[in-house]
């Protein structure tokens, strides 16, 4: 997948299958969008891309009002794109400025003679253009005279209950990661370096690493134990999750901490990422590191019973 970071880095394409939108998770109704791309592109020998936004239009329009946390970081989202078989990601980078231009102005600008679109799939409501007054009647009325078509993908639902990033984030917010993972179609993830702790983990039999997300913007879900899996070097290992502030010692700061089961190895500075399966229990304090050992050793059984009942 070729990836550009402004408009002036992309060439028009012969046949451009396109679709635009923030893709925050990369969630089933994203995929089913990327997948009718697919399907077009292999029709009519088309390539396939995505316009997407960065940062998210919500940060730059309403900063003083909104306190948005992602699903993905931008490279989380390329990478997901990227297993998805889209050829070609275009990042245009949201300001003000961009956020005046006009539907048509976005049409005839970018969709036409930037892109060198032949076939535009868009989700269920999908709006664009200065405050997002363009529409799926509108694309279809100026797509014949500018030479593309347009098709709209109906309203996404699972269950009965309609795919939206806004609904994996309130779910995670509420300890409902079976939910989350169904939307998502995969379990949530995080992805950090591996950085020094105060090594108590260590002192109690259960060895943690220690996890810094280098982003501002990333969903941590709500505090708690968690069952999670643990990829590192292209190896997926058990373990349990830790989100809080530590309240039995006191702790001063929201840490995130994973005890990774069958694992010695010293990986400060690495990169890990960690898969939620499950919610096991709320953050406690407890009377001293004693009591906290004995839970520790019951959240252990706890995630292993979660954890073995999956195809790892």
């Amino acid at each position: 997948m070729k990836i550009y970071h402004s408009l002036d880095d992309f060439s028009a394409l012969r046949n451009a299958v396109v679709t635009s939108g923030t893709f925050d998770g990369v969630h089933l109704g994203h995929q089913k969008i990327v997948h009718r791309l697919k399907e077009i592109a292999a029709r009519t020998s088309g390539e396939t891309v995505v316009i997407t936004f960065w940062p998210h239009p919500q940060m730059v329009l309403h900063p003083e009002k909104t306190s948005l946390k992602l699903l993905n970081t931008f490279e989380e989202k390329a990478d997901l794109l990227k297993h998805e078989g889209v050829q070609h990601l275009l990042r245009i980078p949201f300001t003000k400025e961009f956020s005046m231009i006009s539907s048509l102005e976005f049409i005839q600008k970018i969709l036409v003679e930037t892109i060198g679109t032949k076939t535009l799939v868009i989700g269920y409501d999908h709006r664009f253009g200065h405050n997002r007054e363009g529409s799926f009647e509108q694309l279809k009325l100026n797509a014949p005279s500018y030479g593309f078509e347009v098709e709209e993908i109906s309203r996404q639902d699972v269950d009965h209950i309609s795919v939206s990033s806004s609904k994996i984030r309130e779910a995670l917010a509420k300890t409902d990661v079976e939910t989350a993972t169904q939307l998502l179609g995969r379990p949530y993830s995080l992805t950090g370096q591996v950085v020094k702790g105060d090594q108590l983990g260590r002192v109690l039999g259960y060895p943690t690493a220690n996890i810094e997300i280098d982003s501002l913007y990333k969903l941590i879900p709500a505090d708690g134990i968690y069952a999670v899996s643990v990829a590192h070097e292209n190896r997926i290992y058990k373990g349990m999750l830790y989100i809080g502030p530590r309240p039995t010692v006191n702790g001063t700061k929201r840490v995130i901490e994973v005890n990774i089961f069958e694992f010695d190895k010293e990986i400060y500075g690495e990169s890990i990422t960690l898969n939620f399966h499950q919610w096991l229990r709320g953050d406690k304090k407890f009377d001293g590191l004693e009591g906290l050992k004995q839970q520790l050793h019951l959240d252990k059984l706890d995630s292993l019973k979660v954890l073995e009942a999956l195809p790892l």
